[in-house]
């Protein structure tokens, strides 16, 4: 029997011997990982890429931007460039009664159905201007003087003693926009 218990004690020193190497090679290697850095996380690379992206998001905002501000500025000069292009499509049958009229002028002697003609056209057009905001500024012999909207271009002698200070003829219309004077009325003030 101690043979036997001789031959497994050298059998199990053989083991452990085997196991041994084996467990300094694991503890070897265990300590060569743990020499090594632990492979965290560059907070610089991380940083970096962080900037790059909205330094990216940054150009391509400006880009938008400008493509924005350029579209914009395209639409303005093209408003203020045709903006009248409706209201002068509307004038266009008006000039063209005007011309009707002119060659209608050259070959009749009824000066009656001319007066009409020229009536008809003139009324034409006072309903386009009134229908898009246009309208005449009061101006009639006996109004009181509105520097606003009247220009006294010359006074003169008032005709009647009520009649001084106010108007006395209009040499020109004036005309509104909406609210706004576009053409003050150039007046003759009574003194």
């Amino acid at each position: 029997m101690k043979q036997n218990e001789k031959i497994e004690n050298e059998e199990l020193k053989k083991e452990t011997e085997m196991q041994e190497p084996t467990s300094d090679a694991a503890e070897q290697a265990a300590e060569n990982e743990a020499e090594k850095p632990v492979e965290e996380a560059d907070p610089l690379a991380e940083m970096e890429a962080k900037l790059a992206a909205q330094k990216d998001q940054y150009l391509r905002l400006m880009a938008d931007f400008d493509n924005y501000r350029k579209n914009q500025l395209k639409k303005t000069n093209d408003l203020l460039t045709y903006g009248g292009e409706e209201a002068f499509k509307k004038l266009l049958p008006i000039i063209d009664d005007f011309e009707r009229a002119v060659e209608h002028n050259e070959k009749t002697e009824d000066v009656a159905a001319l007066r009409e003609g020229f009536k008809l056209i003139y009324g034409k057009l006072r309903t386009y201007l009134e229908q898009n905001g246009v309208t005449v500024i009061p101006a009639a012999a006996g109004d009181e003087f509105d520097e606003n909207v009247h220009e006294a271009i010359t006074m003169c002698p008032a005709p009647a003693p009520e009649l001084k200070g106010k108007l006395v003829d209009c040499a020109t219309k004036g005309y509104k926009y909406k609210d706004k004077v576009i053409r003050i009325a150039k007046v003759v003030v009574g003194e």
